[in-house]
């Protein structure tokens, strides 16, 4: 839902504007007291250096700003420009102790832009939330390793690759307030999967897990899914777990992939599984784990898969969630089906 503009939230999100200079952002800024706004929305429009240094200005007089959203502000802009407007936007927020969320998603920074955030990461540690999804960081996008109020961290779709993931694993084992973390499509493979267990491994307080897309293991090593195991003991709270597509287990029977499947904490309702293409054992597992252990699972996606309809295990993993009211959704059928219910709830 787009926020509308009110005396606390100044938003222009959507517009397609075109702000190159401080003449065209000028006209939304003249009649705004700075010292009152709370949320700012600028997604959607495109922000140049000029401008970028005019909303700068206009930023440092906020005394009370909890909401900064600057996703999609680049789009046509020089390689040249972004890395300029970008250090004008967060030098001004790195002292804005009221900061709770910052969201800088789907911009095209590249490598190039990791150090204009930097300041602002390493000053700031007051704000919870940092969205920084769809930027082509690559593997230059580490994080700063410090103690702070971060809760949520979103920063998928970004190649992060093993290079930053040790980084990375060094932040979440600092800042060890995390509650939830979403890190999908980054190609992060076994070595950087097993750093960001260890990492997040310091975050009791974790509830919700999404690293869909990477890979947990290579030529028969199960050094990731280990690692995973072991670390899931350490999230009592967990209840949403998806390690879709993330190739868990190389070998058709695999002690560690089912330790893991059986040590996922009873309070998980949402399993995600897609496009593993398991192996017939790795549904018997599933279907072991969810009759015994998983008592609060609710929905398990295998989505993808090259499945048997008439699959023993996938019988019994199905009639077990009927049973407490939940569901299996193993074909695209039947995940449209859902997204129809969906809809009509929200209409």
């Amino acid at each position: 839902m787009t926020p509308k503009s009110s005396p606390t939230i100044l938003s222009l999100q959507g517009k397609g504007l075109k702000l190159n200079t401080r003449a065209d952002l000028e006209p939304y800024l003249k009649d705004v007291d700075p010292t009152v706004i709370e949320e700012i929305h600028f997604g959607g429009n495109t922000i140049g250096v000029d401008a970028s240094e005019a909303l700068s200005e206009f930023l440092s007089k906020t005394t009370v700003l909890k909401v900064a959203n600057f996703a999609d502000i680049f789009t046509g802009r020089l390689i040249s420009e972004i890395p300029q407007a970008l250090s004008a936007i967060c030098d001004a927020l790195k002292d804005k102790t009221s900061l709770v969320e910052i969201n800088l998603s789907d911009n095209a920074f590249g490598g190039r832009s990791v150090d204009p955030m930097v300041p602002f990461l390493t000053h700031n540690r007051s704000f919870q939330i940092l969205r920084l999804n769809n930027n082509g960081l690559g593997p230059a996008g580490g994080a700063e390793g410090k103690k702070s109020n971060l809760k949520v961290v979103i920063c998928g779709r970004n190649r992060l690759e093993n290079g930053s993931a040790p980084a990375w694993a060094e932040a979440f084992e600092a800042h060890g307030t995390l509650e939830e973390v979403r890190m999908v499509q980054n190609g992060i493979r076994m070595e950087g999967v097993t750093a960001l267990a260890k990492g997040l491994a310091k975050n009791p307080n974790i509830q919700h897990i999404d690293l869909q897309d990477n890979t947990f293991t290579v030529d028969g090593n199960l050094s990731g899914v280990e690692a995973w195991t072991e670390a899931l003991a350490s999230w009592p709270d967990l209840h949403t777990l998806n390690l879709s597509d993330c190739v868990l287990s190389s070998r058709a029977r695999s002690p560690a992939s089912s330790k893991l499947w059986h040590r996922i904490k009873p309070q998980a309702p949402h399993l995600a599984t897609t496009e593993q293409q398991p192996r017939e054992c790795i549904f018997g597992v599933l279907a072991s784990a969810i009759s015994q252990g998983l008592k609060s699972l609710m929905n398990l996606e295998l989505q993808w898969n090259e499945v048997e309809e008439d699959d023993e295990h996938l019988e019994n993993i199905s009639l077990s969630l009927k049973q407490r009211g939940g569901r299996l959704f193993a074909s695209d059928e039947e995940e449209e089906e859902r997204r129809k219910r969906r809809r009509r709830k929200w209409k």
